[in-house]
């Protein structure tokens, strides 16, 4: 990882925790891939190695962030999906060629294709947003309850009733808060 950079939220969900690599997004945003190499970098922990990114490609990847984060919200609230969203997100989804293989011990992997193409990449977290905004993993969309985050994430708890994106931030700092509350 780059040094100088907040680190990455990382979670089990790669299209939730792609537009995690925005947070705070109602109080002071935080941008942990604000240059082409830190996107590298949140592509390689993901095992979507790619050779080369440019600044073109970082904004390809930050408007299909962004695109996911619309229609995840807007599916969480059970309202309509934002055309525009929709649009983005199934181009990049289409202009992927990224292939899904099985590995020796039973697991789904992506393929990149040849040359390692950025494409390739946001292609695969395009299929992921799809996957998950049409219902078709287990688990529900929702937002945090944090005020300042409203980070879309994908509850996979056995009662569907996770209230924070991510417990070790923003349910802490919720609990930290009701606590010298308490205390007062």
């Amino acid at each position: 990882m780059s040094a100088g950079y907040p680190d990455f939220r990382l979670g089990t969900v790669l299209a939730t925790s792609f537009t995690g690599t925005l947070s705070e997004r109602h109080g002071e945003p935080l941008e942990r891939i604000p240059t082409p190499q830190r996107l590298l970098d949140w592509l390689a922990v993901y095992d979507l190695d790619v050779d080369s990114c440019t600044s073109g490609h970082l904004d390809l990847a930050v408007e299909l962030r962004e695109a996911i984060h619309a229609a995840a919200t807007a599916a969480a609230l059970q309202q309509t999906l934002p055309r525009s969203a929709v649009r983005v997100i199934n181009d990049r989804s289409t202009n992927g060629r990224a292939s899904a293989i099985l590995t020796p011990d039973g697991n789904r992997r992506w393929q990149l294709g040849s040359a390692s193409a950025i494409e390739d990449a946001l292609g695969v977290i395009a299929a992921d947003a799809i996957a998950i905004i049409a219902g078709e993993r287990d688990g529900r969309l929702a937002l945090c309850a944090s005020p300042t985050c409203r980070a879309a994430f994908f509850d996979t708890s056995r009662s569907r009733t996770r209230r924070w994106c991510d417990m070790n931030t923003c349910g802490n700092r919720e609990k930290k808060a009701r606590f010298n509350a308490s205390h007062r």
